[in-house]
């Protein structure tokens, strides 16, 4: 942020902790991550920061908010500008291939809350992110089916699975192999072959 910190607005303020957050997760485990450790990125005190948010699962909320704004609004205007059902579900494994690329922290996130034993509102959040996220590709299955672009018998649901698992592997890999430009390096190969089971024969 270009701005002096002790000048920013409350939004701004807040967008500031969750991309700090962000950042943070992309060096660290982010079950590491303390509210000390954000404050101090930022520049600011602890009780500054929590007059912007109440708790440190507050500000984890907010950043899965904001994984999830972005994310589905990059990958729906991907999937309309898109000339056709096929094209749509390449325009948008591309997109969410460039968008983990560029935020390599955000992943890290959704996993990490994933993972949690409890149910807490992050948790909620990250689950009802990607059971949106599949539902979103389904529906373009099932448009692609209706065109004749793609095989009319396919299963839609496992076939959305199929296609969120696909990046989901991706993802990990790279983040095991700290890489995170092996993501669009080995995506386009990968889309081909799951392009060439679901596309119609007929």
């Amino acid at each position: 942020m270009s701005r002096n910190t002790k000048h920013l607005s409350g939004e701004e303020r807040r967008a500031g902790t969750i991309e700090t957050v962000i950042d943070l997760a992309s060096e660290q485990n982010p079950e590491e991550i303390t509210t000390t450790a954000i404050a101090n990125r930022m520049g600011l005190s602890q009780g500054a920061l929590f007059r912007h948010f109440p708790n440190k699962e507050a500000i984890l909320k907010g950043v899965i908010e904001w994984v999830a704004e972005r994310l589905l609004s990059r990958v729906d205007k991907a999937a309309k500008e898109a000339s056709s059902p096929l094209a749509a579900l390449e325009a948008v494994f591309g997109t969410h291939i460039d968008f983990v690329a560029s935020h390599p922290g955000a992943p890290r996130m959704l996993f990490g809350e994933l993972q949690r034993s409890k149910a807490t509102p992050a948790k909620r959040m990250a689950r009802t992110l990607i059971e949106n996220y599949a539902m979103r590709i389904e529906g373009i299955i099932e448009e692609g089916k209706a065109q004749g672009e793609i095989d009319a018998l396919l299963d839609s649901k496992s076939a959305a699975t199929m296609f969120v698992g696909i990046i989901q592997g991706l993802v990990m890999q790279s983040l095991i192999a700290g890489k995170m430009d092996n993501m669009r390096e080995n995506a386009s190969g990968v889309f081909k072959i799951y392009r060439r089971g679901i596309v119609s024969t007929l």
